[in-house]
């Protein structure tokens, strides 16, 4: 049987993270600065499970598009 360590180090279990954390972080964008245009949700969807946790809290501080457009600018120079 696996354990609880096993199972989070598996690919599946982290792909499942990742989903997760893309589909709330969405929908949060969304609810806070409306509808993304298709090349700004396309940057979000390529993010990491790390990036996609980051960006979870520093969109609370967002008002427009462009500040979604700063973060992700600066956390590619970053990364």
């Amino acid at each position: 049987m696996l354990g609880l360590t096993t199972i989070q180090e598996t690919r599946v279990y982290r792909e499942g993270r990742e989903e997760e954390a893309l589909s709330l972080v969405s929908r949060q964008l969304t609810r806070k600065l409306g509808a993304l245009p298709e090349a700004l949700q396309g940057q979000v969807n390529q993010l990491s499970l790390e990036a996609l946790e980051a960006l979870a809290e520093a969109l609370f501080d967002f008002t427009e598009a462009s500040d979604l457009e700063q973060w992700l600018s600066q956390s590619q120079h970053e990364g």
